[in-house]
């Protein structure tokens, strides 16, 4: 099936194209809705065109002597109409509501699921405040142009219309006049619907980045607080409020010269129409209640007109927001989804060839080989940017190589399927990332699929069974965002539990002990032991004592591989790198040995 982001934007459509593309891609699940919103649209038209008519009538009787049975039938005729008016109008209004709500809900999780499928060099350019702002601000803006615009608009268009031709209908010449009023402030008004879009495009810009930086400060609250920053966050956050301010107020002008000028041009068409009428009643050509009919459709015009000047002003914020989505749906990830499956195994062999990989003209990685055959472990030794990350991250697919291949077990993962290559593959971090969500959920990531007695297994062997049994809802208990409540440990268990119940070939492991007591330490290499065996394994080391178990060693320094070789050969070699790290491990820490030995 084609993605929406091709369906919306393919070829860079001019804007009206781009609306609707809108309207037809996410209204066309709801079109006997529409069709039903329509027929209420046309019918209370109608009904709002043929009141006046009453009122003529009733005044037209009341002046030519009529009964008093007459004209209490003509306002009891008036009263039912104007009621099943309003029930017109509220159907209207529920469905205009329900279809908009429904079909831009299902808009903001396409974009969610786009947001997600993109690079992670696109989430890094950008912070979460501002795609927060792109995936509910914007699409909400969109939510009401879908909501109200198209009621109030295509009601106020029949309206309009509706009343020109009972205009021609009673006088030919107060039809021409008016119609051809109607048809200037027409103009003026498309003329000028595009007058706010840049100014209210800038205005969400704008907001957007007021959301990113309260969602930045907020992420770094501990240390703005320990570091005594909180004046300056705070002025700098009225500095990007400032920007807002002066964005918003410039956008709202420009979006309120509508109100002046249509403001005048009705006052104008009012005196239009009062004239006219007085003139043909003076004339004999009218009735009084007519002159009342000229007087009360031109003051009908008026309210549609308004409507539409009202419309086009959240129309010029959704279409600053269509606009936004659409660039962002023409973002598209560099690194594409292949069509090759991984085989099941439980160890895949690694390799890299001549792999490069630069980012922003930045060489990260410089022509890495080597290779680990099945089960066998490799223990990454490094300084702090020393390419480290970005290795693991190729394996992943969170980047491709610039240049080079990497594959797994000869197969090159530019043509894997991105959800089964991240499948075989897991990770353990230092950072344990802990949803706000209940235990199971944050094991099988929202899996329902997972049974509850693989969880309670896992769990078990890792030494959380005691820990699982004391929460008052077992699996359902539900744990607090970012693991508020729990030890180090047991997040770092938790984390374990997860990789055990995905069963990957490759497991990677970023030092996940680094931050533990002695105690918990060791019962955290029990757990690596057992997830390592019989799996190729990765580890990414700080302290020499995570490696010492490991099959292989490799050495990497500014994007190069400085050694790589069995770790029991390069222990016992004099002239290796890691023998001299192992010599100076009793005096100073990993980074400190490295840059000892100038590596």
């Amino acid at each position: 099936m084609e993605p929406v982001s091709q369906r919306l934007s393919a070829g860079r459509p001019r804007e009206g194209n781009l609306y609707l593309r809108f309207l037809g891609h996410y209204l066309a699940p709801y079109r006997g809705k529409v069709l039903v919103l329509a027929l209420s649209l046309f019918a209370a038209s109608g009904l709002q065109l043929y009141t006046p008519q009453l009122v003529r009538q009733f005044i037209d009787q009341a002046t030519a002597g009529g009964t008093l049975e007459v004209l209490v039938g003509i306002a009891i005729v008036y009263l039912v109409l104007a009621v099943g008016r309003q029930l017109l109008a509220a159907l209207s209004t529920y469905l205009s509501a329900d279809v908009g709500w429904s079909s831009t809900n299902q808009l903001r999780a396409d974009l969610f699921g786009h947001t997600l499928r993109l690079d992670l060099a696109y989430h890094k350019e950008r912070t979460p405040g501002e795609l927060i702002e792109r995936i509910d601000g914007d699409v909400t803006s969109i939510a009401n142009f879908f909501s109200q615009f198209l009621v109030q608009v295509t009601g106020a268009v029949l309206l309009m219309g509706g009343i020109l031709v009972v205009l021609w209908l009673e006088d030919w010449r107060v039809g021409l006049v008016l119609s051809v009023f109607t048809l200037a402030v027409t103009y003026v008004l498309f003329a000028r619907r595009e007058v706010a879009v840049p100014a209210t495009r800038a205005e969400r810009e704008a907001s957007a980045q007021v959301f990113g930086f309260v969602e930045e400060r907020l992420a770094g609250l501990d240390d703005i607080r320990a570091n005594g920053a909180g004046r300056y966050t705070l002025r700098r956050f009225l500095e990007v409020q400032r920007e807002l301010y002066a964005r918003g107020t410039h956008a709202w002008w420009m979006r309120g010269t509508f109100w002046l000028l249509f403001g005048s041009l009705f006052s104008l068409g009012n005196l239009l129409a009062l004239g006219m009428g007085i003139g043909l009643y003076l004339d004999g050509s009218i009735s009084l209640g007519t002159v009342y009919l000229f007087f009360n459709y031109v003051l009908m015009l008026e309210a549609p007109v308004e409507q539409i000047t009202q419309q086009l002003q959240e129309f010029q914020r959704a279409a600053a927001g269509m606009r936004r989505v659409s660039e962002m749906l023409q973002t598209a990830p560099q690194v594409r989804d292949g069509s090759r499956s991984l085989p099941q195994r439980r160890a895949h062999a690694v390799e890299f060839r001549g792999v490069r990989f630069a980012y922003e003209d930045q060489n990260v990685l410089k022509g890495l080989s080597f290779r680990l055959e099945p089960g066998q472990t490799l223990g990454l030794l490094g300084r702090t940017g020393s390419g480290k990350t970005t290795l693991i991250r190729l394996l992943f697919r969170l980047y491709d190589a610039t240049e080079g291949q990497v594959l797994l077990d000869g197969i090159d993962l530019r043509d894997t399927r991105l959800d089964e290559l991240r499948q075989r593959v897991g990770l353990v971090t230092q950072d344990v990332q802990l949803f706000h969500g209940t235990v199971r959920d944050n094991l099988t990531f929202f899996d329902p699929a997972v049974p509850d007695g693989a969880i309670r297994r896992v769990l078990g062997d890792l030494g959380l069974g005691e820990w699982l049994e004391g929460l008052p809802n077992g699996l359902d208990t539900v744990l607090r965002s970012g693991g508020a409540g729990l030890s180090a440990g047991e997040s770092q268990l938790l984390a374990f539990a997860r990789v055990f119940l995905k069963d990957p070939g490759l497991v990677i492991l970023d030092e996940p002990s680094s931050r533990l007591d002695p105690a918990t330490e060791r019962l955290l290499t029990r757990a690596i032991d057992r997830l390592l065996e019989g799996r190729t394994g990765i580890i990414i080391a700080h302290r020499l004592e995570t490696v010492e178990r490991v099959d292989k060693i490799m050495v990497l320094s500014q994007g190069e591989i400085l050694e790589f070789g069995d770790r029991a050969e390069l222990a016992a070699d004099p002239g290796s790198r890691y023998h001299a790290m192992l010599r100076l491990s009793s005096e100073a820490g990993l980074d400190e040995q490295m840059e000892r030995l100038g590596v």
